[in-house]
C-alpha cells in the first residue's frame, strides 16, 4: 500500500491505490464540466469556491470523504500533535506544453502557511498522457511516475523541493490538496460561508436551481502562453464539447458588430455531425456537464437506470449549420489547437436514446448531491466551529 521516506531531511509518503478507480473517474467528470483556465499556461484547474460561484456546489460532495481521509494520513504519517486544516483543495490538469522546474510549495511570502502538501493521480502516465513525470530532487524516490489512485504525500518546504516534467500529450490530472497549523487559513471556514449564501435558500429536488451558471468568459478563454489576445485560442467549455465530438449551435441571429459576450449564457442546442439534438441547454455549461456526464456514465454502460427515453434529432439545415460555423468563427478559433489540448481519447458510441436518458440521470444525480449537502453543511458547520476553539485556546 505505501512506500515510506521518513529520513528527516525528505519526509514523504507514497500510498498506491488510495483512491479507488470510480473516485477517480468521478473527479475527472467534475473537472472536464467545470474546469477554467489555471494559475499556469496550458494548466487549467476547479476549485471549490469555484463550483460553489457556478451554481453546481452540490458537486463538492465527492470531495469530502477524500479530504478528511489525505488530512487524517498526513497527521498520522508526520506526528502533528494538532489538528490540521485544509488550505486548499483543487483539480489541476497540465496539457500539452505545461512543465514546472524546481521549486516548494511554500516558495512564496503568500504562501508560507502551506505546511503539507498531498497530491492524488487521477490517471495515469503511458495511458491517458505522455510526460509530466514528477521528480524529487533529493531523497528517494526521486522519479514518480503518476498511476490513477496514487497519492503522494509530502512537507512542502525545502525538504521536498521537485519538478514536474513537459507533458507532452493529453491531459495529467490531479486532486492536489494543502495543508496548515496557521488556522487563519483554513479553507472550511470560507467554503461554510459561501454555501450558506448560495445553497441554504434553493428548493430541494428542483433541477432547474441546480443549472451550473458560467463564470466570466475570460476564464474560459485558453490562448498559447496566456496571451490576452482573444484573435487567437478558443473558449475551454466549447473546446471540451468539440473534443467530445459535439457543436453548439444558438437559434438567434448573430450580427458580428454586436456585443456577443453574453452568447455562452443563452439557451442552446447540441449538434452532431449533420443531426441537431432537439434537447435545449439553458447554457453551454449545461450542455458540457450533460455532455461529461453521458462520456462518464454512459459510455462503461451503455443503459441508465431509468427506463431510455426517446431522443429526437433533425438533420441540420443550411442556414443552422452556418450558424455553427459562425460560432466556431468566435469561439474556436483554432481547432487544431484545440485538437492539441484536448486531444480526443477512444470514444465509445453515442446512442441519441441514451444520451436523452442521460439528462434525466444528471438532474437526478444532481438532487441527490444536492440532499446531501444539506444534510452536511450542519455537521461540517459544527465540527468546523470545534476545532477553531481549539486553534483559539
Amino acid at each position: 500500500m505505501a512506500d515510506m521516506e521518513m529520513e528527516e531531511d525528505h519526509p514523504r509518503l507514497i500510498l498506491h491505490n488510495f483512491l479507488t478507480e470510480d473516485e477517480c473517474k468521478e473527479l475527472e467528470f467534475i473537472h472536464k464540466s467545470c474546469s477554467t483556465i489555471g494559475y499556469r499556461p496550458n494548466v487549467f484547474s476547479t476549485t471549490l469556491s469555484h463550483l460553489i460561484a457556478t451554481n453546481s456546489a452540490h458537486l463538492i460532495i465527492p470531495f469530502l470523504p477524500i479530504r478528511d481521509r489525505l488530512k487524517e494520513k498526513v497527521e498520522e504519517t508526520f506526528g502533528c500533535e494538532y489538528e490540521l486544516v485544509t488550505e486548499f483543495t483543487g483539480l489541476i490538469s497540465w496539457s500539452r506544453g505545461a512543465s514546472i522546474g524546481w521549486h516548494s510549495d511554500d516558495n512564496r511570502p503568500y504562501l508560507k502557511q502551506r505546511d503539507f502538501t498531498a497530491v492524488c493521480y487521477l490517471n495515469s502516465y503511458g495511458k491517458d498522457f505522455e510526460g509530466g513525470l514528477f521528480h524529487f530532487q533529493d531523497g528517494e524516490p526521486k522519479t514518480i511516475a503518476p498511476m490513477v489512485g496514487d497519492a503522494v504525500i509530502y512537507t512542502s518546504d525545502g525538504r521536498n523541493t521537485h519538478s514536474v516534467d513537459e507533458v507532452t500529450s493529453r491531459e495529467r490530472l490531479t486532486l492536489t490538496l494543502w495543508f496548515s497549523r496557521d488556522s487563519s487559513h483554513d479553507e472550511d471556514a470560507k467554503l461554510i460561508l459561501l454555501l450558506e449564501e448560495n445553497v441554504l435558500h434553493k428548493s430541494n429536488n428542483v433541477p432547474w436551481s441546480l443549472l451550473p451558471l458560467p463564470a466570466s468568459d475570460n476564464m474560459y478563454w485558453f490562448s498559447p502562453h496566456q496571451a490576452s489576445n482573444q484573435d487567437i485560442g478558443f473558449d475551454i467549455r466549447l473546446g471540451r464539447l468539440h473534443a467530445l465530438g459535439f457543436d453548439v449551435y444558438y437559434s438567434r441571429d448573430m450580427n458580428f458588430g454586436s456585443d456577443l459576450s453574453e452568447l455562452l449564457m443563452e439557451p442552446m442546442q447540441l449538434a452532431r455531425r449533420d443531426q441537431l439534438l432537439d434537447h435545449k441547454f439553458v447554457n453551454v455549461l449545461h450542455s458540457l456537464q450533460v455532455a461529461q456526464f453521458y462520456f462518464w456514465k454512459g459510455c462503461k454502460s451503455q443503459a441508465f437506470t431509468n427506463e431510455v427515453q426517446s431522443g429526437k434529432a433533425v438533420r441540420l439545415s443550411r442556414s443552422q449549420s452556418e450558424k455553427i460555423t459562425q460560432v466556431n468563427s468566435i469561439f474556436l478559433k483554432d481547432t487544431k489547437l484545440v485538437e492539441t489540448v484536448f486531444q480526443s481519447a477512444d470514444r465509445c458510441y453515442f446512442n441519441l436514446a441514451t444520451f436523452s436518458a442521460a439528462i434525466t440521470e444528471w438532474e437526478d444525480y444532481s438532487c441527490k448531491l444536492h440532499k446531501e449537502i444539506l444534510l452536511s453543511l450542519p455537521q461540517w458547520r459544527a465540527h468546523q466551529a470545534i476545532y477553531s476553539v481549539k486553534f483559539d485556546v
